[in-house]
């Protein structure tokens, strides 16, 4: 795979996995919960971890692609900031949005 579709790959995956939270009620799409609303705390705890998993994910990329730069801390803040920033159209839905039940 290209370099440039790996970029895509990434950017595709991160989406995903930072509206996930709030497109569903069971943890991580998978593990069904017993309260019946998820709450914030915990769709926002689903946020750090995905943001993790989603870099993991560029990290296999990069290494694959050759040496991995070396990263600072402004790295992680604008990474984390564009993760937040690819969250909002799921916080939206879920959130800001009228919902008939």
């Amino acid at each position: 795979m290209s370099q440039s579709a790996s970029v895509w790959v990434v950017l595709l995956v991160a989406l995903a996995a930072a509206n996930l939270p709030f497109l569903n009620e069971r943890l991580f799409g998978a593990v069904p919960l017993s309260a019946k609303h998820k709450s914030l705390a915990i769709r926002f705890g689903e946020l750090v971890v995905l943001y993790f998993i989603a870099g993991g994910i560029g990290l296999l990329f990069e290494r694959r692609a050759g040496q991995i730069a070396p990263q600072g801390w402004e790295f992680y803040a604008v990474t984390a900031s564009l993760f937040v920033v690819l969250a909002f159209p799921g916080f939206t839905w879920r959130y800001l949005m009228k919902h008939r039940h």
